[in-house]
Formats: structure tokens, C-alpha cells, sequence
């Protein structure tokens, strides 16, 4: 959590320097926030911040990874906005590392608001969790049904892809990443950030011959 706290601070302070410094228009807050959340969400998932060198038991990495997950989730949404109960209490069951239960939860909630792109993403990152970082049919399903209620947000997109990346899967990753740019504005505040990470793909494809076809 430590590491989260200085994340987080670094990232206040930087949304501080671009409003009050250079004086950022309040319509740009929240897209500027989105792309520094897209750095942190990257950090979470490939660099785990707070985590010691020392390997940790099963139950105790799950709990972390969890936690990471929720975090890095919920600053891409307006936390003004209250959060349906389900959402909540499987949030709960996440950061312990119970992502089968957190699943569960989503699911039923899901039954009643099948337009809650939160919701959706929630559960295709806990079907993920559930799996040991797999992703199954189940949860592309999950992560497609939250593209398809807001094809504008990049957030399941850029979720799914780091997904992929974390289980091995590079050339889905990368054509998961490749296919958000396509459709990303030219001036969409994430676009930099999300040019670097598929030439980053694309080196390592490219130096690597099991990963060509």
C-alpha cells in the first residue's frame, strides 16, 4: 500500500501543476486524470508497487493483486458517483483475493443493470483473477460487453490488453492495444502512452520468433 500512496501522491500533484501551472481548462481535468490513471494502471499490473523482492505465499500475492486491481479500476470512474451495492461488496471479496466470489456478485448485480460498464469491467478482471490471470471466454465476454456499452471509453480495452500481456498472450495483447489506437482521437490524452506500449509490443514480437507466425 505504501507504494500506492507515493503513486498516488505523484499523480495529484501532477494534475495540481497542470491546472494551477499551466493553467489546464476544467473540461480537460478528467482527461488529463484518464491518462495519468493509464500510467498508474500500467505500473499496477506490470510493475506491482509496494511489492518486496521476496516471494510472497499464494493467498498473500492474490490479496495484492486484488487490491491492485480494485485501485487502478475505480480511478478510471467518477468516485463522486455512488457505486451499486454489488459492485461494492465484490470489491470487497477482490481485494482479499476471493475472486471467485467476487465474480459471483457481479454477475447477479450485472442480471439487473446490464448497462453498467463498471460493472462489466469489474467482472472480467475478477474472471481473469479467478482464473490465475487466464484470460477465459467468460471474461473477453465480460470485458466485450463493456466495450460495446461505451465504445468511446478506452478503459476495458486497455484492461483486456494488459490481460492478455500479463498471461503471455502478446500478439493478443498487442493487437488489442493496436485496435484502441485505431479508434483513439488524435488528440486523446492516452494516445501517447498507448503508441509507446505497441512499438514496445512490436519490438519484442519482432526479436522474438516464437512470437511471430
Amino acid at each position: 500500500m505504501t507504494g500506492w500512496l507515493i503513486v498516488g501522491v505523484l499523480a495529484l500533484a501532477a494534475l495540481a501543476l497542470a491546472v494551477i501551472v499551466l493553467r489546464l481548462p476544467r473540461e480537460g481535468w478528467s482527461l488529463f486524470a484518464a491518462a495519468l490513471v493509464f500510467g498508474l494502471a500500467g505500473y499496477a499490473w506490470q510493475g506491482s508497487p509496494g511489492q518486496p523482492g521476496s516471494p510472497k505465499p499464494e493467498q498473500a500475492r492474490a490479496q495484492q493483486s486484488g487490491e491492485e486491481m480494485v485501485m487502478a479500476r475505480r480511478q478510471l470512474f467518477d468516485e463522486t458517483v455512488p457505486k451499486p451495492n454489488y459492485l461494492v461488496t465484490s470489491d470487497a471479496f477482490a481485494r482479499r483475493g476471493q475472486f471467485g466470489d467476487a465474480a459471483g456478485l457481479l454477475r447477479k448485480g450485472l442480471t439487473d443493470n446490464p448497462r453498467h460498464l463498471e460493472g462489466w469491467l469489474a467482472l472480467g478482471i475478477a474472471l481473469v483473477g479467478h482464473a490465475d490471470g487466464t484470460v477465459t471466454p467468460a471474461a473477453r465476454f465480460a470485458y466485450e460487453r463493456a466495450i460495446a456499452i461505451d465504445p468511446a471509453n478506452p478503459s476495458p480495452e486497455f484492461f483486456l490488453g494488459f490481460a492478455y500481456l500479463r498471461s503471455g498472450e502478446v500478439r493478443e495483447a498487442r493487437a488489442t492495444w493496436a485496435a484502441l489506437l485505431e479508434k483513439s482521437p488524435e488528440d486523446a490524452p492516452w494516445r501517447a502512452d498507448l503508441e509507446r506500449r505497441v512499438a514496445g509490443l512490436d519490438q519484442m514480437i519482432a526479436n522474438a520468433p516464437m512470437l511471430q507466425r
